[in-house]
Formats: structure tokens, sequence, C-alpha cells
């Protein structure tokens, strides 16, 4: 059992609890601390309190966190979009909605649970057993190419790539506003939000250095249309950056607003395009898939709300939509 005892002081003061567990608890979800506090594993001066109590300048918060459950990873028949397959790697097409691995709250069908049924014991187990095989990340709501590790040997040739940028990463994406330049680069480390230990931020202090290179594909009246090339991967590094330049993501409202205008549920962004060297016969690939019906839905209904069809080419359109 971790026992943790914290005293609050005046510029805490009025802050819901759960909301400010979560920030200084910054291993666990607000989801996680809410359940804690529900079972009666948070007390405030010795006596239980519920999730939205404001706390008090003097308050004395004592925090029980149970040990954690040896966490099962099982196999699930869930069917994968494969675009590729050797002894060495497999290519899949992630669709939105699909969570990477295991965590707090996602158990089952995950990636991985679709990954061991498919793939059985062939997969790397580098990253242990909640991850195994998984080399780099998209967010649940994201969609598109990733690549799988079926050996420690591969796993290990395509991190070191990931590590000295060496792998092509395009994505697509729809962000508010009308951007200017036809394109263009966010240079701006990104590190742990300040405030909020669940996001991201553009952090000039403490933040890695993180870099993405846009460019416009098609203009409409509030909106535009992008491809975006990651020459680093930090965490929600296309989102930060976007919200960074004051473009968010249509959809995103944890970077964006927080009530969306555009009737679109997660963030509009799709990983199209995966190149790197086989890690194994050292032959170079690329690899593609187009965006969900829904993304391309989102693109046509704002181009018949007025787009500027001179920023958007015939060869572009095939490729992304």
């Amino acid at each position: 059992m971790r026992n943790e005892i914290f005293n609050v002081t005046a510029k805490d003061a009025e802050k819901r609890l759960d909301v400010w567990l979560t920030s200084v608890l910054e291993d666990f979800s607000r989801s996680y601390v809410d359940k804690l506090i529900q079972d009666g594993n948070a007390a405030v001066n010795g006596k239980k309190v519920k999730s939205g109590y404001k706390l008090k300048a003097g308050d004395i918060i004592e925090v029980n966190v149970p040990e954690p459950k040896l966490l099962e990873v099982r196999a699930e028949e869930i069917e994968l979009d494969v675009i590729h397959e050797d002894e060495d790697i497999i290519v899949i097409n992630k669709p939105r909605g699909m969570v990477v691995h295991p965590a707090a709250g996602n158990y089952s069908g995950t990636l991985v649970n679709a990954l061991l049924r498919r793939c059985g014991e062939s997969l790397s187990d580098i990253n242990g057993v909640i991850r195994p095989g998984i080399v780099h990340r998209i967010d649940k709501d994201t969609s598109g190419v990733l690549v799988i590790a079926k050996n420690n040997r591969a796993h290990t040739v395509l991190s070191d790539m990931l590590k000295r940028h060496d792998i092509k990463r395009v994505y697509t994406a729809v962000a508010e506003g009308i951007i200017s330049e036809d394109g263009g680069t966010v240079d701006a480390p990104i590190g742990r939000h300040p405030v909020d230990r669940k996001k991201m931020a553009v952090n000039l202090k403490n933040g890695r250095r993180a870099v993405t290179h846009f460019k416009v594909l098609e203009r409409f009246k509030d909106t535009t249309l992008l491809e975006l090339r990651l020459e680093t991967g930090r965490t929600h590094q296309i989102r930060v950056h976007m919200s960074y330049i004051g473009h968010p993501l249509v959809g995103d409202s944890v970077y964006g607003r927080k009530k969306q205008a555009y009737g679109f549920e997660g963030q509009a962004l799709h990983a199209g395009t995966l190149g790197f060297v086989h890690p194994v016969t050292c032959e170079y690939a690329e690899y593609t898939a187009k965006p969900p019906e829904v993304f391309t839905a989102l693109v046509e209904r704002l181009r018949k709300t007025g787009g500027n069809p001179p920023h958007f080419n015939g060869e572009m359109k095939d490729r992304f939509l």
C-alpha cells in the first residue's frame, strides 16, 4: 500500500479535491483518482469527503494507493487491417477509437489484445507484457499506420531508427482557422503541462526539442487541411504544436475548444505514411493508408461550405482522400 500525505497551501485553496490530486499524483488519471476518493482511500483532515470537495488552506490530505493487481493481457478476436506482415514486422492501419496497449481503464479491445490473437507469442518482449511488439504509438482517436516488432532484434533496430529520426512519418489533419502560409515549421520544445499533468505543452524551460513541418493542402471557409511531417516524436506533438500556433485540430477538445463547432469527436488526425528501412532485410519501404470515412466525410462537408481549390491538386486528393 502506497501512502501519500499532502499539505494544502493558500494558492491551492478552492480547488476541487479530485482535480488537485490528479495534478500532484502524476502517475494516475483523473478517473483513477476519483475512484480512490469514492472507495474511501483519500481523506481530508482524517475524514472521507467527495471528489468535489473544495480545498482549504491548511487541509491535510492523506491518500492510500492500493498495490496494483497483476495485469494479465488476454488475446482477443479483433479484426486488424494489415498492410504488411513478414517474420520480423507487422504493419497495420489502426482505426480511430482503438487504444494501442492496455492501461488504466482500457484493459481490453486494444491493439495489443488483437496482436496477441494474431501473432501469439511471436512479438518482441522488450517493453514487457503490457506492450509486446509496440515500438511507437498514436493516440486513441488518431487513425493510421503503425509498425509492430515481432522479435527483439527488429524492435531494437526500429527503436534506434526512431531515436535518430530515421523513420518517415507523414500525417493528414484538419486544423481550425485559415493558415495563411503555404508551409512552415514549428520548432518548440514539448514537456508535461505545468498545471494539468495529463496534458503536454510547449515548455521552454523543461521541454524536449520537438519539430513539426506542415504544408497546406486546402483551405476551407474557416479550417485548413494539412500535411504534417514529424521530425521528432513527442507525446501529442502535432496536437500541441498546432494549438501552440493558434490552429488546434478540429475535434481536439483537449488542446482546442472544449465544445467543438464541427460535430467531430476526437482530433481530425490520420497517420497516412510510414517509411523506414526494414530492420532485417535493410530494404526501404513506405506504407500508406487512406483516412477513414469519417475523416473524408468531414473534409467533404467543409469543402461544401466554401473551399479554395487552387491550393489542392488531383495528386494530393488521390493520395490523401
